[in-house]
């Protein structure tokens, strides 16, 4: 099942990082530590890491660097419009989805 999980969240991760900014700016660890406490913690941090460097390359978030009191400068990561749209059409293909799955497991 582990293995199942794992290629499900390739899938889905973009969209749970996407409705994690939309709720408030983070940065990658602060990122991490909200999917883990959403009982996300089969996920690396390394992962969060790429992605969150393919959404920035994408325009879908902004970044500002801010001054950490433990070392160098975090990138703050922000939902712009761009993110917004990628996340509403994320939730309306993610309930597309699901329906259908849905209604498939409740035939069989």
């Amino acid at each position: 099942m582990a293995n199942q999980l794992t290629e499900m969240l390739k899938g889905t991760l973009e969209g749970i990082v996407l409705a994690i900014l939309a709720e408030q700016p983070a940065y990658g660890y602060e990122i991490t530590t909200r999917l883990r406490d959403e009982g996300f913690a089969e996920i690396a941090e390394g992962t969060i890491y790429a992605l969150l460097v393919r959404i920035e390359q994408r325009g879908i978030v902004d970044v500002a660097k801010v001054p950490s009191e433990k070392g160098p400068p975090r990138k703050v990561y922000t939902l712009n419009t761009q993110g917004e749209a990628q996340l509403a059409e994320f939730w309306q293909t993610w309930r597309l989805l699901s329906d259908r799955i849905e209604h498939l497991r409740q035939r069989g």
